[in-house]
């Protein structure tokens, strides 16, 4: 193990940071435990860095020692309310990278204006866990490809952070509805419920959009999640996704809190 001693001020002994397993560090002030550091890959690769530590003395230390022994970039993610998090990460020398909305997304039709849509003629809705899983992932990397040679993926669309394996997009194919033409897949909404249904995913090909297919993809995920109880389902929205922002806002959805993307 590694221990670097860093002299504190807050008590006689020196504070010191151990590393205690695989990317994983805490710092000792007169052997107790007063921050902790680790560091992990998100399903695209990047590396994001986490400190949970009792004073700036020990989170500044941790920061020191975890950012000279992993590799850059280096990424974190707080939320933007917690200034003194924030603040923790620009003194490492960490900048902001993106922001996300959480928006809290109510489900009544009532409530959304969104009774009674429907698709545009000749498109269907097809149910989650009921879509075929070889045009579901053909429909999944076309879109992701399109997003990517424009606005780019990871610019603009919400951070994915379900573990997955390497090149594969659909996690869960179950949890996918799709909008569906008589060949092929034209969008999809990716629905995952917890304690709420979360929003993770929604997007139309590029040559079929502006025609409400995302509306209706919205409307179908809405109304099932209001007929199995749930008042509210939530999402995140880049904030340089101005289609994504006006389509959410546009049926009552309320940001709620933000996200800041953090690298160095």
């Amino acid at each position: 193990m590694d221990t670097k001693p860093f002299a504190s001020g807050l008590s006689e002994n020196a504070v010191t940071v151990t590393r205690v397993a695989y990317r994983q560090w805490h710092a000792l002030d007169d052997d107790l435990v007063v921050g902790r550091g680790h560091a992990h890959h998100r399903p695209d690769g990047r590396l994001f860095v986490s400190i949970d530590a009792w004073h700036d003395a020990a989170f500044d230390r941790l920061a020191e020692v975890m950012v000279a022994a992993l590799p850059a970039p280096l990424y974190t993610v707080v939320d933007e309310a917690d200034t003194e998090l924030t603040a923790g990460w620009r003194r490492a020398g960490f900048t902001v990278r993106r922001r996300e909305w959480e928006y809290a997304v109510p489900t009544d039709p009532r409530v959304t204006g969104l009774e009674g849509v429907l698709p545009p003629s000749g498109v269907t809705i097809v149910p989650a866990g009921q879509a075929d899983e070889g045009p579901l992932r053909e429909v999944d990397r076309t879109i992701r490809d399109e997003v990517e040679a424009t606005a780019g993926w990871w610019q603009s669309m919400p951070a994915e952070v379900v573990p997955r394996t390497e090149g594969d997009t659909v996690v869960d194919p179950s949890k996918y509805a799709v909008a569906a033409a008589q060949h092929r897949y034209l969008g999809l909404i990716r629905v995952v419920t917890a304690i709420r249904p979360r929003i993770g995913l929604i997007a139309v090909r590029a040559g079929e959009q502006r025609r409400g297919i995302g509306r209706a993809l919205l409307a179908h995920a809405l109304v099932t999640a209001h007929r199995s109880g749930f008042p509210a389902a939530w999402t995140e929205v880049h904030e340089s996704n101005h289609a994504a922002t006006a389509l959410f806002e546009g049926v009552g959805a309320r940001p709620m809190s933000s996200n800041l993307e953090l690298v160095r």
